[in-house]
């Protein structure tokens, strides 16, 4: 039954509200090998004037960066693996982080309340944080929600795209792309499928 809800509600909304596979054709995504844009740019928490950096998030074997939001059906579906994604991450010493960049819906979905009741209710493990102005969006080129970015120790791009070929249900996925490049760069061994498309819905950015 979850199963069909959450696909009733996936084409309901990519007919109505025009949700994105492939995001902006403006904006171009950065390339693996690149280094990541802004590493030292802050990255605040909704519920103070708190802030991390790509660079102070960053662990000994890299980082995982995942551009989300709250109530995207795509995300929804997929948010109850990014705690198993964390555990993965940390027990191999790769940091992680949400980020949200859906600066049109900050005073309505992704207010910064809305976004401490969505990580507080799903039990989060991780940061989340608010990208102003969509800065980091920009600069990496992410185009959906969800949209993973993985790194390695220099902050250099190694994994970008999907989580996993099936969002609509964990016990079904053939190919779990980012937890697989987690413990492939962990290792020391070069990703063996290093892009994937990344799927979900639009970034919802401020039009100029």
């Amino acid at each position: 039954m979850k199963k069909i809800l959450i696909a009733v509600i996936i084409l309901t909304a990519t007919i109505i509200a025009g949700f994105a596979l492939k995001g902006p054709l403006n904006i171009e995504t950065i390339a693996i090998g690149s280094k990541a844009p802004l590493s030292e740019h802050p990255l605040t928490y909704p519920d103070s004037e708190r802030s991390e950096t790509l660079a102070s998030l960053n662990q000994e074997n890299g980082l995982l960066v995942v551009f989300s939001c709250n109530t995207c059906p795509f995300v929804v579906a997929w948010e109850d693996r990014y705690n198993d994604l964390h555990e993965l991450a940390k027990s191999n010493n790769v940091g992680m982080v949400l980020v949200n960049s859906n600066e049109a819906k900050r005073a309505g979905d992704d207010a910064p309340d809305a976004m401490i009741a969505h990580a507080r209710k799903l039990g989060y493990t991780m940061p989340y944080l608010i990208d102003d102005n969509h800065n980091l969006a920009d600069a990496f080129g992410a185009k959906t929600t969800p949209h993973v970015f993985l790194f390695n120790k220099n902050l250099e791009l190694v994994y970008e795209g999907a989580i996993d070929d099936n969002y609509k249900s964990a016990k079904d996925v053939k190919q779990s792309y980012c937890a697989d490049a987690i413990k492939e760069m962990a290792a020391g061994k070069k990703v063996s499928t290093p892009t994937s498309p990344a799927k979900g819905c639009s970034i919802k950015r401020v039009k100029a």
